[in-house]
């Protein structure tokens, strides 16, 4: 929990987390427990109190601080770009396939999938990168996507989806003017139908876009942009895929590449599946589920040290006061608690991805949970909160 300087007086005060402890020692299989060697068992009794707290938890768990941050978003650039690769490699597919919305996570698959050409010896032009605007679509996002691709070099198609849809509607009898949760799915299934299809008339790899925090809160279309042939973002949470697109922008300098990076940056994050308002994004994503660095900071602490509810609440008011009150805390807890239990269906069946941190949500890797587990205890504690 805490660790003194070298060559100073060799004393040094904080608390003791033993539920930090507890769940080491769970994940741990090299511990020892009591009757399995020579650990000696020293009982004792201390008054519970709730101590105030000599130690502060950083907003953004997921991203490195100072001079650290711009090495790990080359280490995570690096290491997507080689788990697709490997892919690209044992497939011996002819190109890498993915929709480009003007987004920061389709951005950040792109400049993997471009970089993974690279290494291989393959121009940037082995990367199909398709736009397909709908109902949505806004001109600034539409822009960006193409001028992306040109920077980098990448193959461009834009394929308009909006008459397909309503062939749909008409097929379904769904009214094109209801825009409820079919409007906006049908828009997401038939962009990943697009990409399929693509792909296997170009023999390539349908490369995905979600990252880690839309995994957490089920923030994706079953068998549309939830489904690929390989997810490169897999295991990036958002506040982290900001930093990493933040830091290619950087490295691009006052380039066409630089600028267009720079312009998504600023864009609101948003699946712009229902009509814009008047040419501007009508529907924004952190309205409608809530902060993002607020969904990661309950996800690493509730993932990477099983801190319950009450714990990753107090840890939250100290860590984000002034930017949050404590009221607005607790209501985001508990949307992130009743999405991460009820939408585990669609982490159940992801596709394969790399995994480049602590935290990962593969059913193949770290994380074992069934569809159908109840969120009732955790929510009974946040809700007492």
């Amino acid at each position: 929990m805490a660790e003194s300087a070298p060559f100073g007086p060799g004393q040094i005060i904080t608390e003791v987390d033993v539920r930090k402890l507890q769940y080491e020692r769970r994940r741990t299989t090299s511990f020892r427990a009591p009757g399995q060697g020579d650990v000696l068992v020293v009982p004792f009794a201390l008054p519970l109190e709730d101590p105030p707290l000599t130690r502060t938890f950083p907003r953004h768990p997921f991203v490195p601080a100072g001079d650290q941050l711009d090495q790990r978003c080359r280490m995570i650039l690096e290491m997507q770009q080689k788990g697709l690769e490997q892919r690209l490699r044992h497939t011996g597919c002819a190109s890498a396939v993915l929709g480009v919305s003007g987004g920061l996570d389709s951005c950040l698959a792109l400049l993997v999938a471009v970089g993974a050409m690279a290494a291989m010896g393959r121009p940037a032009s082995d990367v199909l990168a398709v736009s397909m605007p709908c109902f949505g679509t806004t001109a600034r996002t539409r822009g960006n996507a193409k001028a992306l691709c040109e920077a980098l070099g990448a193959s461009f198609r834009e394929i308009d989806i909006t008459a397909a849809v309503q062939q749909h509607f008409r097929d379904i009898g769904h009214p094109g003017d209801l825009h409820d949760v079919t409007f906006e799915n049908a828009q997401a299934r038939e962009r990943t139908q697009v990409l399929m299809d693509l792909a296997n008339s170009a023999g390539g790899l349908v490369v995905g876009t979600g990252d880690l925090s839309e995994l957490a809160l089920g923030w994706a279309t079953y068998n549309g942009d939830h489904m690929s042939m390989y997810g490169v973002n897999a295991s990036v949470p958002k506040t982290l895929v900001r930093h990493i697109v933040g830091y290619a922008a950087k490295a691009a300098g006052d380039s066409p590449l630089g600028r267009v990076l720079g312009d998504i940056l600023d864009t609101p994050v948003s699946p712009e599946l229902l009509p814009a308002r008047d040419g501007q994004i009508a529907q924004k994503t952190e309205d409608l589920v809530g902060p993002y660095e607020l969904h990661d900071f309950f996800l690493y602490y509730a993932l990477r040290w099983g801190f319950g509810p009450a714990k990753i609440y107090r840890l939250a008011v100290e860590s984000f006061r002034g930017a949050y009150d404590a009221p607005v805390i607790k209501r985001w807890l508990l949307v992130f608690y009743r999405r991460f239990f009820a939408q585990q269906f669609k982490r159940s069946c992801l596709p394969d991805g790399p995994k480049v941190g602590t935290v990962a949500l593969s059913p193949r890797g770290d994380w074992r949970m069934p569809s159908d587990a109840s969120a009732a205890l955790w929510l009974a504690e946040a809700d007492a909160l």
